[in-house]
Formats: structure tokens, sequence, C-alpha cells
């Protein structure tokens, strides 16, 4: 077994789960709690939305990944509101309850979703860029109001504000990351994705730095993106606090 700490994924038997898993068992004990049974490791089979079923999976964890969540950004509110939000906040309470000492929750790009109806994010992401220096545009800070752009970004944003309290009240560390595209190809797919995209091996990177972050990082957000040349979010306060450095950019995948 690894010397690393206990992690417990919620939501593991997704493709982000698979990946963390893959990515983080050489360094960490790895555990999971789904819906579903999640292949390659322990994982219990629980409804996230049900407190008291899920409880038993955070025995021991130092730190859980929340991704207990229906990941489809055109979830209608029922959805969300059924699913997502308590979901959510059962893996707060239940981290609280078991003496965890961080949550990293998987917020979403979608939280500031609407910044993207502005110039010149607009523009990048539909791969017009005449007129435009990738290397001077401002980008979008974890810093400005919160722009969700629909009922499954408005659910991103209720965890975001839930570990806010979570953390002021219960001492525990909190970690959002608002995840950019992150799809099973691992590559573009389409013109916005060449500013969104967050690869395989920088999403596993960027969560490994989450877990060995210094425990003087109480609550952070920080954007979930590769270093695209066009990404319209900032990265500075990831790369300061926790060392993140994306190795890929999507342009390596622009003439294929």
């Amino acid at each position: 077994m690894p010397n690393g700490k206990n992690v417990l994924i919620t939501g593991a038997a997704g493709l982000i789960g698979g990946l963390l898993q893959n990515g983080l068992k050489e360094s960490h004990n790895v555990t999971g709690v789904d819906i579903r049974a999640a292949d390659g490791f322990t994982s219990l089979v629980a409804d996230t939305s049900d407190l008291d079923a899920v409880l038993p999976a955070y025995d021991g964890v130092d730190t859980v990944i929340d991704l207990a969540s229906v990941p489809d950004q055109d979830s209608p509110w029922d959805v969300v509101y059924r699913n997502n939000l308590p979901s959510t906040y059962n893996a707060l309470e239940a981290a609280r309850r078991a003496g965890a000492k961080r949550v990293i929750f998987a917020s979403s790009n979608h939280a500031t979703g609407n910044y993207e109806e502005d110039e010149p994010y607009a523009s990048i992401v539909a791969g017009r860029y005449d007129g435009l220096d990738a290397a001077t545009f401002s980008r979008v800070t974890v810093d400005m109001p919160i722009r969700p752009d629909g009922p499954y970004g408005i659910g991103k944003a209720f965890g975001e504000a839930a570990g806010r309290y979570y953390s002021d009240h219960f001492g525990l560390s909190v970690i959002c990351l608002r995840i950019g595209t992150l799809n099973r190809e691992g590559r573009p797919q389409d013109l916005r994705h060449f500013a969104t995209l967050l690869s395989h091996r920088d999403l596993v990177q960027l969560v490994s730095k989450c877990i060995d972050a210094p425990d003087t990082v109480r609550f952070a957000i920080f954007y979930g993106v590769s270093n695209n040349t066009w990404r319209i979010w900032d990265i500075s306060n990831s790369r300061e606090l926790i060392g993140y450095e994306p190795k890929d950019d999507a342009e390596q995948w622009r003439a294929n």
C-alpha cells in the first residue's frame, strides 16, 4: 500500500474518478463511493444524496475529492436540486463528521460561464482571434463575481459558497476547482476547447498538488485548465499557492 494520504473520491465511477484513481493510486490510498460500482478499487455503492448511506465511506479519510453530481452542464434545475445540491452538502458534512482535513470540490467553469458572452472571450471561444493578442488580453480571475450560465453552474456556485462556510466555521480546508473541458479523448473536440481544455495529465497534477497543498491553504478557488495559448481563465493563484504548472497546450492538437 502507498504511504500517502487516505483519499476518498465521491462520484468515483465517472470519467474523472477513473482518471484520478489511476493517477493517484501509486502515491495515496484511494477509495471511492458512488451509486454505481467503481472498477479497479475499493468503493462503497451508495447514493451520495443520502448522508447516512455514505458516512461509512468517510471513516479514516484524510482528503475527499468530491465529484458527486450529475456532470451534465445542461442538467435541468430539478436534477440539480434533487441530486447535485444534497450530494455536495453531504460531502462537506460527512468530511466534517469524520474529521477529514480537506475537501477538494469539483466545481466548474460554468459557475462563471456567462463571461463567455462578453468580449474578448466570446470571440476566443468561437475561434475568432483576429486583432487579439494571446499574451496580453485580460483573463477571467477567481476574484471576479460568479456568473453562472444555468442551473448546473448555480449548483457549483452553491458548492463554493458551502465550502467557504465549512472552512470558516469548522476549520475544514476546502479547495474548489473550476474544471474546464475534461473529455474522454483528452484533446480538443471543437473550437471552444482550444481555450478551455484540461488534459488528463494536467488534471492529475492539479489534484495531486491540491492534496499535498500546505495546511495554510484554508480556502481557495482555482481554474482547472491546461496551459492553453488561448485559455480565458487566469491560473496565477494556483501557480503561486500550490505550484501548479500545467504541461499541455491545446494548440499541440490544432493541426491534427
